[in-house]
């Protein structure tokens, strides 16, 4: 009988270590997924990509001397200055799927949820084509010259452009109909524009600033220093700049313009893109990558005379200037 019992008693002990066993194992286990790396875009996980970028670039031919890129959900579009044309790319292999005109040096290629607007940099003018098969639907005026990189505020198209001496506007132009709805003075020689969910960012690159108007009715509400500031994203929070005149990257918190860092990426940085985690910048001899939180370089490709980016969800598109064709990355 006491043998019994001193059974019952020890099988009880073990039975009571095990369970704090567990439970103490359980306490101390990580919450499920937070192990995993912290992608913010879903569909890169959906394709299973876990790693940050393809490790050797894709390319695809474009037209002669690409600049702007756009994604308008399934497809990429280019922006060929030397062609005058615009390509279609199916983004997720790089078929083309049209070549289409549009007007003398097109620079820049915007997306506004139905149609691609094209930027004639010899014509003053902007095109609006149907995404679907590329028809032309209108093409619009602007006060001044050499329209560059536009943005697409959800109901109006922005437009920078500069007269002879380089007085620089931005046009809004009604996505709709293309009526215009305003001209608003910026500064010097304007080249590219990001819609930060309220507002309006302009790169003027002939005075070294960077001005921040209200997207409701042009209302200028900041002017920034840059050095020769050239393309500009919006990364959820804050804006980043390229500077061209040396060699760097701004970082300004959006709702003051607070400047919150300057980081370097190499020789005249051009163009600016966000893919929902990091920020890429393209330019005279590399692409780099830089992590959105901090500024710090991730990774950079050699490329020379790099212009456009867009992010399609899963990858970068990048414009290859010189070499007429666009890599994927």
């Amino acid at each position: 009988m006491k043998a019994r019992i001193l059974i019952g008693v020890s099988l009880m002990v073990v039975v009571l270590a095990m369970a704090h066993l567990f439970a103490s194992q359980e306490q101390s286990q990580p919450a499920a997924g937070s192990a995993a790396p912290p992608l913010s875009n879903p569909l890169k996980i959906a394709l299973l990509k876990w790693y940050k970028a393809n490790t050797v670039p894709t390319e695809f031919s474009a037209g002669p001397n690409p600049v702007g890129v756009a994604f308008d959900g399934a497809n990429i579009w280019i922006a060929n200055y030397g062609g005058s044309t615009v390509t279609k790319l199916r983004a997720n292999d790089g078929a083309v799927l049209g070549s289409f005109h549009s007007g003398n040096a097109a620079a820049g290629v915007t997306f506004d949820g139905a149609n691609v607007w094209v930027s004639n940099s010899s014509d003053n003018t902007v095109s609006k084509l149907r995404a679907s098969d590329g028809k032309l639907l209108g093409t619009f005026s602007l006060p001044g010259v050499v329209p560059w990189w536009m943005t697409f505020d959800g109901a109006n198209i922005w437009v920078p452009s500069s007269n002879a001496s380089g007085n620089g506007w931005v046009t809004k132009l009604r996505a709709n109909d293309g009526k215009n709805l305003g001209n608003f003075t910026v500064g010097s020689s304007p080249a590219a524009l990001a819609f930060d969910g309220e507002n309006v960012w302009v790169t003027n690159s002939g005075s070294n600033t960077v001005t921040k108007l209200r997207a409701s009715d042009g209302t200028v509400l900041g002017t920034f220093a840059a050095v020769q500031p050239f393309g500009i994203a919006f990364d959820g929070a804050n804006v980043w700049v390229a500077n061209q005149g040396t060699g760097t990257v701004s970082k300004l918190r959006a709702s003051d313009g607070s400047l919150l860092g300057t980081f370097t990426v190499g020789l005249e940085p051009y163009g600016v893109a966000f893919d929902g985690e990091n920020i890429w910048v393209s330019g005279a001899i590399a692409i780099f990558e830089l992590r959105a939180s901090d500024g710090r370089e991730v990774r950079a490709w050699p490329l020379t005379n790099s212009t456009g980016l867009a992010f399609d969800g899963a990858n970068i598109w990048v414009a290859g200037f010189s070499i007429s064709k666009v890599g994927k990355l």
